[in-house]
């Protein structure tokens, strides 16, 4: 068994750091970027920078050609995704939520006409989604959902409340989880709707959260007699739930965190060797079970990418990864911030902050990790069922 990629991988790999070391955008105090872009300068700056993959057909190298993409291999994904992780690549939202969930949602359960509408503007860079999924009574018992979606001749009428929308106040396009039959059982009745121009859809508000970082990345979201046409929905009407979790599926398979988090366990090391003894011999051992763990979560994602690669669609596997990764995130981080002293919790903004202030910054924003893309104990839940087969309760 040979745990590495080939030599055309490796070749590819070549090329991308090299074009990440000639277009890669400086953010001077933009730490904590995993999370997007913070100010006005650095979302341009993203933007300008999918511009550029998007000549390249880079947004989306395993999609199909007539899609925007290169027809590229998963393995030759993963190492698109394994160096903008490592190299901080920014992004407007266009990857993670484009190619990373609607896009391939769309793959599977979209018409052509969908298909041809929608894909090619991912992988230009033209659109940016976010996700209507979470409301204030429905995080992780998301079928709970009450945002209405009322069959009105070709369109859908949309009444009702989104919450923790993450960069749905510079997003143009929202996939959205409505109920349309609420008699039906709560997990039946469900319709997956594309909202379209959301800026300039009438009826629709959207509002600021400023999360604990104070930082604004989340928003709530309004929808008062919201018009969408019929065409937007994407499956069957009252089957969203399962285009959903296919979505989430595919959400939840990426490797770029580990990759990031690795360079994250490199700056960590060269900042220890650099200090006094007594800090190496305090710090080191528990830094090397950081980087071994890390090593792990890299194969996990791997195995994500094996199960696509042979053409399937992971389920509880995936689960494992989010569990791991989120919570292996928050250690780290943590640990990055005690290592450093009382120096560590400078924020990016301080110019003196160790590391750019990304200890600080990541940890806050790691904290969420665990709750968001459904809560890691609805992933236990999934991997007790799905990959366990233990009974329910």
């Amino acid at each position: 068994m040979e745990l590495r990629f080939g030599e055309k991988e490796e070749n590819l790999r070549k090329e991308v750091r090299e074009f990440l070391r000639t277009n890669l955008p400086k953010t001077e105090g933009e730490g904590g970027g995993q999370l997007g872009s913070r100010t006005d300068a650095a979302f341009e700056a993203a933007l300008k920078f999918n511009n550029e993959l998007g000549k390249r057909g880079w947004i989306a190298p395993a999609w199909p050609k007539e899609y925007g993409g290169l027809g590229a291999s998963i393995y030759e994904q993963m190492v698109f995704n394994e160096e903008f992780g490592y190299n901080g690549a920014p992004d407007t939202g266009t990857r993670g939520f484009g190619v990373g969930m609607i896009g391939p949602t769309l793959i599977i359960h979209g018409n052509e006409e969908q298909k041809k509408r929608y894909l090619p503007r991912i992988t230009s860079g033209e659109d940016i989604w976010c996700q209507g999924y979470s409301e204030p009574g429905a995080g992780s018992d998301l079928a709970a959902l009450q945002t209405r979606a009322v069959r009105d001749g070709d369109d859908y009428v949309i009444n009702g409340q989104k919450i923790w929308t993450s960069g749905g106040h510079r997003s143009n396009q929202m996939f959205c989880l409505v109920r349309t039959d609420p008699e039906a059982p709560k997990h039946r009745g469900i319709s997956f709707l594309l909202i379209d121009d959301i800026k300039n859809q009438p009826g629709l508000t959207i509002r600021p959260l400023v999360n604990m970082a104070n930082r604004h990345h989340f928003n709530e979201v309004f929808f008062e007699d919201v018009r969408v046409p019929a065409r937007n929905l994407v499956g069957e009407e009252n089957r969203g739930w399962y285009v959903g979790m296919t979505l989430l599926d595919f959400e939840r398979s990426g490797i770029g965190t580990t990759a990031s988090q690795k360079k994250t366990l490199e700056n960590l090391t060269k900042t220890l060797k650099g200090g006094p003894a007594w800090k190496r011999e305090k710090y080191r051992h528990k830094l090397a079970d950081f980087v071994i763990a890390n090593e792990v979560g890299r194969f996990l994602g791997y195995r994500i990418g094996y199960i696509q690669a042979s053409g399937m669609v992971p389920n509880y596997e995936a689960s494992v990864v989010k569990i791991y990764q989120s919570e292996l995130g928050q250690k780290i981080y943590n640990f990055g911030v005690n290592m450093l002293g009382l120096s560590g919790q400078f924020v990016p903004e301080e110019p003196r902050a160790p590391l750019g202030g990304d200890m600080p910054e990541s940890y806050i924003q790691s904290v969420p990790a665990s709750i968001y893309s459904g809560s890691n104990e609805i992933q236990r839940n999934i991997i007790a069922t799905r990959g366990l087969g233990l009974p329910r309760g």
